[in-house]
């Protein structure tokens, strides 16, 4: 993340800071007159910052505001502020831009019909992740703070691996680390003690949208992302990938709640084997694959019918969704809770 932080720092970060925290102003005079390359001679007579590119693929030269700040590049409390900000808002936009074009381009409009379906259920899937991504950046800000100053095992030219084969074998190797520990932490929140303090605001969605994707509770939401920032302090990972995996873990997220059942894989834990998972509850734990499913018992083949569009969503197929799901309800969670939008429309033509 120190390449992110960087681009953050060079094109927004200086400036704020520079304005909000200024070096004595005489310092400052010095650094602003000096504003036309000489930056090493502000580094002299401002903060003391050294400039070090984060990466040899990617870096800018930073303009003399780096340098007008009491709070430097460097400073950990700016660093963990920055981080903070930079983990939220992209949690924001890559939410708002990958559920909305899966909804448009994906999602099966249909699914609104469920009798599952929740009243304002869109509107509430949205606030609910709205209120948790802050305190999800919160709790995920000391991963990246501490892999930023140089304590995982992080390296940026693809010479700096540990052979030249790991340069592909990384990708393969943090899936199967995050699929085996997230099925684990899955599963244990759906543990008694646990669910209804921490994953039952998830399952709130029996037929989630592709905005459920990420409105967990905080802690919940965290949890399940350990796997991903735990994974660069043990193993070597090039700092591009782990940015680009980073993206692709949360797209994915969104993706398995699409409502589009394209594979019937008995390998990928794709859409429909999350969709089981949310209408029966102590199933289809993993993440990527159904490999720990099979090997802890939990798994459940998806309905076949929800694999043809033509009994994807039948009524019969619904009534017997809901008649199985009802009895787990009231075994998982005991009295059901949810508000759902068939119901208000059986009251208004009563």
């Amino acid at each position: 993340m120190d390449v992110v932080l960087e681009v953050f720092d060079t094109f927004l970060f200086d400036y704020l800071y520079a304005y909000a925290v200024p070096v004595p102003q005489q310092a400052s005079l010095v650094s602003s007159q000096i504003a036309d390359g000489l930056n090493k001679t502000a580094s002299a007579v401002g903060n003391g910052f050294v400039y070090r590119p984060a990466s040899q693929y990617l870096n800018f030269e930073p303009s003399a505001y780096a340098y007008m700040s009491t709070m430097a590049r460097d400073n950990v409390y700016r660093q963990i502020l920055s981080m903070f900000f930079i983990t939220w808002v992209f949690g924001v936009v890559v939410y708002f831009i990958f559920a909305t074009l899966s909804y448009v381009l994906i999602f099966d409009k249909t699914t609104v019909n469920h009798p599952k379906y929740l009243k304002n259920q869109m509107r509430l899937e949205i606030i609910q992740t709205l209120r948790s991504l802050p305190g999800i950046a919160i709790l995920t800000v000391p991963f990246f703070v501490t892999e930023i100053r140089g304590h995982a095992k992080m390296y940026d030219t693809f010479e700096e691996a540990p052979f030249k084969l790991y340069n592909f074998l990384q990708f393969p190797l943090f899936f199967m680390f995050t699929d085996f520990f997230i099925y684990w932490i899955h599963r244990g929140l759906h543990h008694p003690l646990i669910y209804k303090r921490l994953h039952k605001p998830h399952h709130k969605w029996i037929m989630p949208t592709p905005y459920a994707s990420h409105a967990f509770h905080p802690v919940d939401g965290w949890a399940q992302s350990l796997p991903y920032h735990i994974f660069p302090f043990i193993f070597p990972l090039q700092k591009f990938a782990y940015v680009a995996l980073f993206v692709a873990i949360n797209v994915w997220t969104i993706l398995i709640h699409d409502g589009e059942y394209a594979t019937n894989n008995p390998v990928i834990n794709g859409a429909a084997c999350h969709t089981m998972h949310h209408l029966y509850f102590n199933y289809n734990y993993g993440q990527f694959t159904t490999l720990w499913d099979r090997l802890g018992n939990s798994y459940r083949r998806p309905n076949e019918e929800l694999f043809r569009r033509e009994s994807k969503m039948d009524k019969e197929e619904w009534n017997r969704q809901v008649q199985e799901m009802e009895a787990l309800v009231k075994e998982v969670e005991g009295e059901d809770d949810r508000q759902y939008e068939h119901e208000e429309n059986v009251k208004k033509n009563l």
